[in-house]
């Protein structure tokens, strides 16, 4: 039984080194970001969303809306925190309304 507790935990030091070595993080941080976005700001704004992505720990999102990307622009600062408050294990400097 001593064995199986040393295999989970050289699976669990594995996971991480093979995300970086495989250069996966960044796909999977792009994923999150998405999910995220769609669960912070709900269905109402996602159907005018084009493309959610995150360059440089600045999360870039492309509306189709001129109208909602001004509305958005004066709640910047409250989306930002819930979009930290989802995303935990990333550092977010800012939001881009595109």
């Amino acid at each position: 039984m001593t064995r199986r507790e040393n295999d989970s935990s050289k699976i669990k030091d594995l996971i991480p080194k093979m995300l970086s070595e495989n250069h996966l993080k960044k796909g999977l941080d792009q994923i999150s970001v998405k999910e995220a976005w769609l669960q912070v700001m709900g269905p109402g704004v996602a159907n005018y969303t084009e493309e959610v992505s995150l360059k440089n720990q600045v999360i870039l999102v492309k509306l189709n809306s001129s109208a909602l990307r001004q509305e958005l622009e004066y709640g910047k600062d409250k989306i930002l925190k819930m979009m930290r408050e989802s995303l935990t294990h990333m550092e977010l400097k800012k939001i881009r309304l595109l």
